[in-house]
């Protein structure tokens, strides 16, 4: 078993070191030691700047243009299946994430919040509209989608004529 602890013997010893240092003994009320002065600083930090003229319209500007852009993509009036409209789609999700991160940092610089966080809901939700689309054709989804649009059949001829037999040439008249 340990033996307990001295505590006198303990006090008298903390007594002692802040005798050493020249504060009083122990238990006397007297003035606080005094503490050196802290070492001088560098130059102090400028104050924050203010935010430049048209600064906050710039941001509801952005911010705006990308709530637009993102609210229109859901609503896309074209296929976006396969093919050149998927690559139209593609790029509108695109523009919607730049105009979105775009808000983002015309709002950080104007220190305006609400465009803020409009701009960053955007950058997700046009980030996510464009991953629903991709993300199938990558092999990430269970149903699989193509990039590109299968080649279209040749048209069948009308059904009242008959094509010419192959190598012979059409008469002249």
């Amino acid at each position: 078993m340990t033996q307990p602890r001295d505590w006198e013997r303990e006090m008298a010893d903390i007594d002692r070191v802040i005798e050493k240092e020249g504060s009083g003994a122990a238990g006397q009320r007297g003035s606080p030691p005094q503490l050196p002065a802290p070492p001088p600083r560098g130059p102090a930090a400028p104050p924050a700047e203010e935010p430049r003229k048209g600064a906050v319209a710039r941001a509801w500007f952005w911010a705006a243009l990308a709530l637009l852009l993102a609210v229109a993509l859901p609503i896309w009036p074209y296929g976006k299946e396969c093919g050149l409209q998927f690559f139209f789609y593609l790029g509108a999700a695109a523009l919607a994430l730049l105009a979105g991160l775009a808000g983002a940092l015309a709002s950080w610089g104007a220190r305006s919040a609400l465009p803020h966080v409009v701009s960053l809901l955007v950058v997700l939700w046009s980030g996510a509209m464009g991953a629903r689309e991709v993300l199938p054709r990558t092999g990430y989804a269970s149903q699989a989608k193509t990039w590109l649009c299968p080649a279209a059949p040749e048209p069948a001829p009308p059904a009242g004529e008959t094509p010419p037999p192959a190598g012979t040439a059409e008469p002249q008249t």
